[in-house]
Parts: structure tokens; sequence; C-alpha cells
């Protein structure tokens, strides 16, 4: 066996590990501190108004559908870790546009478009390094715990990119570091830290070294494969109405601090998982964490400044995506496994877009309609995990 070069016995975290997690972490930031800041560069120097604005910010969501069907020919016919540089690459070359001079006449359609490709190349590269390169880089029986830390870092994002695009604009502005930048010209600089961004996770990839595989016999250029899990479409509504929540709750103009804590509710999650929850009911940790989101809601509703809203959010918000991901992995069948990730990813990002259109088209200046909203759709997703989701998932599950 050691002289074919077969490597026995490998750790998880591992060199190539290390640059996949590292690169999907750079990758998500790259688009998520898009979240707070492109609404400002879409007002102030597009000069879109706040319905514009929304469905800008909504196309991410179409454009993530857009090219999964063609995501399992792709890294069959072509080395799977080129079809991921390229569409990073394409992602880099699209936070350029911002520094050119746009025609002002077809303005808001160009801008349309472009955020819709953006939503194209992230989604994409994410169903390629989800579906194939981070399994690539473990062994079978590891894939499982590989997916779930992969995922956690493109989590982190969630809250370090927010922050990274803030505090750049605020660095770019020479303002006091409590307030929130409003020059579109600061914004610049935020396109070229995401560009920044992509660049690095390309170069990180291109470290690893893949092995090259002989695409299938019946090789289809449309197909469902690598891209939605039709069997999971239940969980999949399920998570779109809490990431819808979340997302609009990430169209409010909130300190950079905010994300600060709600990282901070991140790596409480991962510590109940981890001592509280792993030997716990099945259903009880996505309960309890749509229960911290609603609490947090409801504090909000109530106290819009109470320092415990952020991290109730993040450790509500990473319980129910670190159990819902394991959802998704058991529902697959053999050889889904990387359909199952993809559609997960679907469901978390579209929500997060769909989310942030919707805070900004129907929900400018009205914060407290867009709480109760938001806490609606909350309450919506838990009796419809509580039940239908869980007994049916219970029912489906092949792992």
């Amino acid at each position: 066996m050691n002289t074919q070069g077969t490597r026995l016995h490998i750790g998880l975290w591992h060199k190539e590990f290390w640059l996949m997690v590292l690169a999907n972490l750079l990758l998500s930031m790259a688009v998520t501190m898009l979240i707070p800041t492109l609404p400002i560069w879409l007002k102030e120097a597009a000069g879109l108004d706040n319905r514009q604005v929304g469905l800008v910010m909504g196309s991410f969501a179409l454009g993530l559908f857009l090219p999964g069907a063609f995501c399992s020919y792709l890294v069959q016919q072509y080395r799977r870790n080129v079809v991921f540089m390229i569409c990073v690459l394409v992602l880099a070359a699209s936070m350029t546009l911002p520094f050119f001079k746009l025609p002002a006449l077809h303005l808001y359609p160009i801008i349309l478009v472009w955020r819709g490709l953006q939503g194209a190349a992230f989604g994409l590269a994410q169903m390629v390094l989800s579906s194939t390169l981070i399994i690539d880089t473990c062994e079978s029986h590891q894939r499982t715990e590989a997916n779930h830390s992969a995922t956690w870092f493109g989590r982190f994002a969630l809250s370090l990119g927010p922050m990274a695009g803030l505090l750049m604009m605020q660095l770019s502005s020479l303002i006091v570091p409590s307030s929130i930048p409003a020059s579109p010209m600061s914004t610049l600089n935020v396109f070229f830290l995401a560009l920044v961004c992509c660049v690095a996770a390309i170069l990180l990839v291109s470290f690893i070294r893949f092995p090259f595989r002989i695409p299938e016999d019946n090789l289809h250029v449309l197909s469902l494969d690598r891209f939605f899990l039709t069997s999971g479409w239940t969980l999949f509504l399920n998570l779109l109405l809490v990431t819808t929540a979340i997302g609009m709750l990430m169209s409010l103009p909130v300190p950079v601090h905010a994300y600060g804590m709600v990282m901070l509710g991140f790596l409480l999650a991962l510590l109940a998982q981890r001592f509280v929850f792993c030997d716990a009911e099945l259903k009880s940790e996505v309960i309890t964490g749509l229960l911290l989101i609603g609490a947090s809601l409801i504090i909000l509703l109530t106290s819009r400044y109470s320092p415990l809203t952020t991290p109730l959010l993040g450790l509500g918000v990473g319980l129910v995506g670190g159990r819902f991901l394991l959802f998704f992995i058991k529902l697959s069948r053999h050889c889904q496994r990387g359909t199952s990730q993809s559609t997960f990813m679907l469901g978390w990002e579209s929500g997060l877009a769909i989310g942030v259109g919707v805070g900004y088209y129907f929900f400018s200046g009205r914060t407290m309609e867009m709480l109760m909203v938001a806490f609606l759709l909350v309450v919506a997703a838990l009796l419809m995990y509580v039940f239908w989701t869980h007994r049916w998932f219970l029912e489906h599950k092949n792992r």
C-alpha cells in the first residue's frame, strides 16, 4: 500500500484541510462584508432608492441557483479545483465594477445583473468547494466532521465579514469608531478588500494537489447531482424560514461591535454542541436555537440596545445551522453527500439574501414592523419543525 502512495490514518486537520477551510472563510468573508456596506454604495454613489436596493440585494439569491445544474458536469469534465478558482476569479473581477464610471441611463439594470453574477460565481464556487474539494481532502470516515468543521468557518464569516467591511469603511473615512460610515467613496476600499480575500482564497487552493478523476460514462450537462437534494425539500424550506429572518435583521444599520457579539454567540454555540447537546434528545438543539433566536427578537422589540440580543442571536443561529447541516447529511443516500451540502448552502445563503432584500424593499424605516415579521417567521419555523419536519426527518433519514 505504501509503495502506491496511499496515505494511511491521516488526521482531519492536516495542511490541505486547513488551506481549504481558510479559503472557505476568505471566500465567505468577501461576500458577507458587502451585506452591510454595498447598500451604502448603491444609495449614495449609484443613486438607487430602497426598493431598488432591495431587488439588487435579493438578486444575489437568484444567482446562487443559476449555475447549479451544471455543477456535476463541470467538476467531472474539468479539474474541480480549476473550476473553483475560475469561479472565485470571476467573483474577484466583479469587485472592480464600482471603480469604473458606468452609464447613468442603464445603471440600475447593470447593477442588478452584476449582483446576480456575483451570486452565480459564489454559489458555484461553494458547491464545488463543499461537495467535492473538501471531501477530496479527507478520508471517508472523516467526511461528516470535515463538512461540519468547514461549514463553521463559513458561518464565522457571517460576523467577521461585516465586521471587516464596516471597519474598513470607518478607517477609510477617519470617523469615530462607534458610528457607522455613510461615505460612498469609503466603500471602494471594501470592494478592494473583498477582491483581496478572493485572490487569497485562490492562492490557498492552488497550493493543494487534487488527483484527476475520469468522468462518468453517462455524463449529463444538466443534473441535480451536487446541486439540489430533492428529497430534502422539507428541511430546505424550514431552514429558509430561519435564514430569511436573519437576513432581515442584517438589513438594519448596526455598529461594528454588534457583529463581534454575534461571533461570541457562535463560539458559545460550538461549546454547547460539544458539552451540552452531545447526548441530548435529537430535536432539542434546533428547538433551543429557534427559541434563542425568538428571544433575541423579543428583546429587540422591547429594548433595541440590550447587550444580550446579539450573543443570543449568534448562539441560536449557530445551534440551528450546525444541526440542520447534519440533518442534510443524514438524509442523503450513498454518493449524495455533496448534493446535501450544496442544498444546505443554498438554503442558508439564499435565505440571507432574500431576507436582506425584503428588509430594504418592504421595511426601510419601519424597523418595528420588520422585527415583528422576522419574529413570526421564526415562530413559523419552530412550529414547522416541531409538528412536521422532525418527524418527517426521522422517517426519511438514510444514515
